[in-house]
């Protein structure tokens, strides 16, 4: 078996491994040194030295005394117990708190409480570098201001904030002053004396300590209302048996990193300098812009903005080789940028490409200069005019993976349920006798009167890379385009090829293999591939413009379902989770193979079968997950549907993974636009509840039918192979509403 190759990890903002002599000093607590620290016997007090040992260690990294450290489980937990803490015990002085639009969503989210609990709370704008003005907090102080937090460090573009003007000025109204130490204990000198702070976060993972122990200096005198209540741990202000196997780590963690201090910085800047650099020499001038502050930032911090580069699509594609972490994340409908980008105002054709490398102890220059590299042979081809990179185009097909060149999946890249809504909205109706089914509906294709017994059926579906394998993206590609000919009952009889493909980024043999795959699913349905048209794109998409025949009495659409219905799905949901697992790496080739075959059969058998009873309703489940396609059935068919859990077949990998939370950001959107509509049992966990909203991409069928001839259907399509359910039926008439029971 062939060692797997690790990526260079350039994303030590994010968490930095354990090192050794940390992990040296931890290793007897998990076994030998087993006592807790409030037990008087030997054991007790031997783990009570550790902690108060540690706690010392921490309190000398930062020039503080050990009885003001308190341990914490991280940096979130630290800040809220600062925050809150403070501003509950403080608030008969004050309910005035000042912030920045920069901070950590551990600092933001907690104004935001306190916000709903009658505090106001002012945020600081930031410059173009993200640094906070001293003079736009003098003039937001008041008599009622109590509290201030401003971070030291950014841990997105580096900046490093004027902490000491700052803390004095808020300290001129008698306000304390907090910062989010989180980012730059251990890459920068952090002296709670010399900054002036009364209250600072630390969070162990982020200085080579180990994940879940964090810590926070309280100065002397400054009160703070508990959190949690329990016994009198922690100085009695934060209950709960120490974690001691952690707390000392963290204290070795910040020993060392005292120690190395000067060291590391300058073994940080070396190498953050040299990728710098070395991306300079290499690109065009103009190919990107840094983000923070030139020269007032973190020694390990690189953020950069690439012109027009999608950062997701970047990421996709080296994340086998570079390990780095996004500043924006570009949907099909819009870019979410990150708060610090926008409270930082980068223009958003630079902004949308936004990567953070941030180096490490454990980065080398041949690390650097590799990641230069393949960072350059990606940018050369994503940037715009730019010229294709002969090594991408000279790829062994077999070592290309396909979902690394895009950064959604298949049917998941579908504009958001919401906005698409909008906009169809605002068309205006077709107005022609002949068009039986046209926009007007949420049906899966347009049906053309041509005559009084033959009708056309049009269809045209495509999508972004949903596997790595071309030739399967093409099989599944062409199954999925072909699905909705066979929802409206009609004989799919020729289709037509539709391709975006990058060609500066990958060779044509991959898009041979893809139309390989499509052409010979195709031929499986009897269809012919008569043309196409293509267009050079920026990611590799493809799908189909199907033709089909039916006669105009015998169309199937999905907004006639009627009470009394039963409902049969002929094939098992969770794909879109799959899929994303797949691409995370977090599946076996096994489900990768099951997924596969899933969504590359057709729904053929199954539209065959279904011919010879009388269906009322049929939609093929696909980019809005079974929830909204039966929405759109309901609404447009003016019923209610019951559903049962326990009927409906889900994909038992995609339920583990669920529970993982590994939910693609087109789920999360199906379930909030079809939570109005939902009436879910208490029983039914958020879990279940995305996998009735996943996203599928080439799913089965939903066909609704009366409830005796369900019965019989069901029998015919497991009898031809189709492991169809009956998860439920139409209820009565209605509004469209859904109600799922346990």
């Amino acid at each position: 078996m062939q060692e797997k190759v690790h990526p260079i990890y350039l994303d030590y903002n994010a968490t930095t491994p354990i090192v050794k002599e940390v992990a040296d000093v931890m290793a007897p607590y998990l076994y030998a040194h087993f006592g807790n620290p409030s037990s008087t016997h030997p054991f007790g007090v031997q783990a009570k030295l550790a902690v108060e040992k540690a706690r010392k260690q921490v309190a000398d990294s930062i020039n503080a005394e050990a009885g003001e450290v308190l341990f914490t489980s991280g940096g979130t937990e630290s800040n809220n117990f600062a925050i809150r803490g403070y501003a509950l015990a403080s608030q008969t002085k004050g309910r005035h708190i000042i912030t920045s639009a920069v901070e950590h969503p551990a600092v933001l989210e907690v104004c935001r409480y306190l916000e709903a609990q009658g505090f106001t709370v002012t945020t600081l704008p930031v410059d173009e570098y993200g640094m906070v003005n001293p003079l736009d907090l003098r003039n937001a102080l008041s008599p009622q201001t109590i509290l201030v937090s401003i971070m030291h460090a950014n841990n997105e573009v580096g900046t490093i904030q004027p902490i000491r003007e700052l803390a004095d000025l808020a300290h001129s109204v008698g306000a304390v002053f907090h910062t989010d130490a989180a980012q730059s204990l251990g890459k920068m000198p952090v002296d709670v004396q010399a900054l002036g702070v009364d209250l600072l976060s630390i969070a162990g993972h982020k200085l080579y300590a180990p994940k879940g122990i964090g810590a926070l200096y309280v100065r002397t005198g400054i009160q703070l209302d508990k959190l949690m209540y329990g016994a009198d741990h922690e100085f009695n202000k934060r209950p709960g048996t120490e974690n001691v196997l952690e707390i000392v780590g963290l204290g070795k963690a910040c020993e060392v990193a005292r120690r190395d201090l000067d060291k590391n910085m300058a073994h940080f800047r070396e190498m953050r300098d040299r990728l710098h650099s070395g991306l300079r020499e290499a690109l065009p001038e103009g190919s990107f812009l840094l983000n923070g502050h030139p020269d007032l930032r973190l020694p390990n911090t690189l953020s950069l903005a690439f012109y027009m580069v999608e950062a997701n699509t970047l990421l996709a594609e080296i994340g086998d080789r570079v390990a780095a972490s996004a500043g924006a994340a570009c949907h099909s409908d819009d870019i979410d940028l990150s708060h610090v980008l926008v409270a930082m105002q980068v223009p958003i054709d630079y902004a949308m490409g936004t990567v953070r490398f941030s180096v490490g102890r454990g980065s080398t220059p041949e690390e650097i200069d590799q990641a230069v590299q393949v960072l350059v042979e990606s940018l050369h081809s994503l940037l715009p005019q730019s010229q294709p990179d002969k090594s991408d185009l000279e790829k062994d097909i077999q070592d290309i993976k396909l979902t690394h060149y895009t950064h959604g999946l298949g049917c998941a890249c579908k504009l958001r349920p919401q906005a698409l809504e909008k906009v169809l909205a605002n068309l205006p109706p077709t107005i022609d006798p002949k068009a039986l089914v046209d926009i007007s509906t949420n049906d899966d294709a347009a049906v053309y009167q041509l005559s009084d017994d033959l009708a056309v059926v049009q269809t045209v579906d495509f999508f972004t890379p949903i596997v790595d394998d071309p030739y399967w993206f093409g099989a599944i590609s062409a199954a999925n385009s072909i699905s909705d000919v066979y929802a409206m009952g009609a004989q799919p009889i020729f289709a037509l090829n539709i391709v975006g493909f990058p060609s500066n980024r990958l060779p044509l043999q991959v898009l041979e293999a893809i139309l390989q795959g499509a052409q010979e699913k195709a031929r499986e349905a009897g269809v012919s591939i008569l043309g196409g048209h293509t267009v050079d794109d920026t990611e590799p998409k493809y799908g189909m413009a199907v033709t089909g025949l039916v006669h105009p009495d015998k169309v199937i659409r999905n907004s006639t379902a009627q009470p009394g219905d039963a409902l049969i799905l002929t094939k098992p949901i969770g794909l879109g989770i799959l899929t994303t697992a797949l691409k995370q790496g977090l599946v076996s080739r096994e489900v990768e193979a099951k997924a596969i075959r899933i969504m590359a059969e057709l729904n053929k058998t199954a539209a065959e079968c279904m011919q010879a009873y009388p269906v009322h309703a049929c939609t093929d489940v696909t980019g809005f997950g079974l929830l909204g396609h039966l929405h759109e059935m309901t609404a447009g068919s003016k019923v209610n549907a019951l559903l049962h859990l326990g009927n409906i077949p889900i994909i038992p990998e995609a339920r583990e993974l669920a529970g993982m939370d590994i939910i693609p950001g087109g789920t999360r959107n199906n379930l909030s636009f079809v939570m109005p509509h939902v009436a879910f049992s208490k029983n039914i966990s958020q879990r279940d509840q995305f996998l009735l909203a996943d996203a599928q991409t080439s799913g089965g069928l939903l066909i609704s039918l009366p409830e005796k001839e369900a019965r019989e259907l069901l029998e015919n399509l497991q009898n031809n192979g189709v492991n169809a359910s009956v998860i439920g039926a139409i209820s009565h008439s209605g509004e469209g509403k859904i109600t799922i029971d346990d």
